[in-house]
């Protein structure tokens, strides 16, 4: 899926994108055309969810460097698989958009449904990615897979516990365009995912976006990843240079507001109302309550940000970099604290007395 398909694909990705305007393919330059060619290169497209951070050029680099050495590049386990913890971790986070791209994918890429070990093994994949997004349930979740390979499943899930926020605030709901009939979206659906998995095939080799970014010293939540090298050292830099637009462009009040709020987040719903986000606000200046409101509903329901809460922040001076800034520090301080839930040690139950 490269060539003629991915220069026609620009245009209706660009589309897809609400609430701030990605940088056009023909206007790139520096960091943010590197990415863009990577990511054409290698994912077969150029991506809306990794376009939406073009504003914001180090963190379209983290966006892309994290996504592709976890979900594209090639690793111990097969792209099926992973596609796999895509979906699940989406539609455990209700994210309509990833839901569709990685089923749709995951169906193009997976062998005929008579093959049972095979779908006994996705299906049990799919269990664990699941109950990964829940703190009760990761702590009892075992990993279908060997240690080494847990490491490269969690990382997909990392980072689509940190997409999902960021599709679910800056994509519309779907990659089908709204105008596609009804009777016809199954079909179009159908073809999308033989487009993707078609994409999908083939090994792209690890550690090439690693270039994009700068070293950085690995986080202590990330320990996790540090028998994958080069996985570890894309977390790493990846997560540094979203710290760093954090300290840029969230205030440091709502910063410590969602830090103790994630210290008693259990991976669960909010429910449909959003009062508790005006509960938690009160105590901040009034100046930054706005960001605060933005960064709670994008670590805690995403899915609830809507043009009113981005407005708010607009009034206060926020450009289209530090929306992009404030919502990917947000989400990605929730991915990671999900993350660090998940043994990847199997659970040896204790031994009768």
């Amino acid at each position: 899926m490269t060539g003629l398909y991915a220069r026609v694909a620009r245009r209706p990705s660009r589309g897809h994108v609400r609430r701030v305007t990605p940088v056009r393919v023909e206007r790139a330059d520096g960091l943010v055309a590197g990415v863009y060619q990577q990511v054409e290169r290698d994912f077969g497209m150029l991506a809306p969810p990794v376009s939406l951070h073009s504003p914001a050029p180090q963190v379209l680099a983290a966006c892309w460097m994290t996504l592709r050495e976890t979900l594209v590049a090639a690793g111990r386990l097969d792209r099926a698989t992973r596609e796999t913890v895509a979906a699940a971790v989406s539609a455990a986070n209700s994210c309509p958009y990833c839901v569709e791209v990685h089923s749709a994918t995951l169906a193009g890429l997976v062998r005929p449904a008579s093959d049972a070990p095979a779908d006994t093994r996705l299906a049990r994949v799919a269990d664990w990615a699941r109950a990964a997004t829940d703190r009760t349930s990761a702590r009892h979740a075992v990993p279908p897979v060997a240690r080494d390979e847990a490491v490269e499943l969690l990382g997909v899930a990392l980072v689509f516990q940190y997409l999902n926020r960021m599709v679910n605030i800056f994509l519309e709901p779907s990659p089908i365009p709204a105008g596609v009939p009804e009777p016809i979206r199954g079909g179009v659906r159908r073809t999308f995912g033989r487009l993707m998995a078609r994409g999908a095939r083939g090994d792209r080799p690890a550690g090439a976006a690693l270039e994009l970014l700068p070293s950085a010293p690995p986080a202590p939540d990330l320990a996790w990843a540090a028998g994958n090298p080069i996985l570890a050292d894309a977390l790493a830099r990846g997560a540094a240079a979203v710290d760093a637009a954090g300290r840029r462009s969230v205030p440091e009040s709502v910063r410590d507001l969602v830090a103790s709020r994630l210290d008693a987040w259990d991976g669960r719903p909010t429910g449909l109302s959003r009062a508790w986000v005006g509960d938690a606000v009160g105590d901040l200046p009034a100046a930054d309550r706005p960001a605060g409101r933005l960064a709670l509903l994008t670590a805690f329901a995403a899915y609830q940000v809507d043009d009113e809460v981005v407005a708010a922040v607009r009034a206060g001076g926020a450009d289209d970099r530090a929306l992009i800034e404030l919502t990917a520090w947000a989400s990605m301080a929730a991915a990671r604290r999900a993350a660090a839930w998940v043994p990847l040690d199997p659970v040896v139950p204790p031994r009768p007395s």
